[in-house]
């Protein structure tokens, strides 16, 4: 069955494995989310799920989505996600449910979104990992974009040419990320390596 949840991103710490291996992880509170409203093709024309997880202002819920939380009896103020990654839920959740880390066991590989940390203007050297120029005395190209032009037809900067710019700050997703370790009484989940976005960001963790 395809699994999923919201969380948020605790922080980054070093664990040791059974061979005494130290091991870097991110720790990962997932869930409980509630199931706000499961769709099916006979009434909405495609299989989803969607999940609410954490609180936001008052302020920030408009009239529709306080009703439609209020349906299922859950506080205001949800984060919402509706996936198409969860259309096999349909065939065990309703409602109401509360879906907690428990579906995850470690050893397994998910996939990981998030936002990724914003790191200002940047130029294609850092953004895009370009070579750059020779650093020897007297070059007059180190880290600059090049040529960005093209022939007199049809004479303009193609769309899509990568060039400095706003670095980061982009939903970024991680595949194949281990789940080391599962914690159910604090609703936390240990994964291998690094995920996206800045702790206390909201990341979704699912699986294929």
């Amino acid at each position: 069955m395809t699994k999923g949840l919201l969380g948020k991103k605790i922080g980054m710490l070093s664990i040791w494995d059974e061979k005494g291996a130290q091991m870097a992880v991110t720790a990962v509170q997932a869930g409980p989310c509630a199931v706000l409203q499961v769709k099916t093709p006979e009434k909405d024309g495609y299989s989803a799920v969607q999940i609410g997880f954490g609180e936001i202002p008052e302020r920030l819920v408009n009239r529709a989505q306080r009703g439609h939380q209020k349906a299922v009896r859950e506080k205001l103020g949800k984060y919402f996600r509706e996936s198409i990654e969860l259309r096999d839920y349909p065939q065990s959740v309703a409602p109401g449910d509360v879906i907690t880390c428990a579906v995850f066991s470690p050893g397994e590989k998910i996939f990981v979104t998030g936002t990724s940390k914003g790191k200002g203007f940047a130029g294609v050297v850092k953004r895009y990992h370009f070579g750059g120029g020779r650093m020897s005395h007297g070059s007059t190209f180190h880290r600059s974009t090049g040529s960005i032009g093209n022939r007199k037809t049809p004479g303009e900067v193609q769309k899509g040419k990568r060039m400095p710019g706003h670095k980061g700050a982009r939903k970024t997703t991680v595949k194949n990320i281990e789940v080391v370790r599962v914690l159910p009484e604090q609703n936390v989940v240990l994964l291998k390596g690094a995920v996206p976005g800045a702790n206390g960001s909201t990341v979704f963790l699912y699986q294929n």
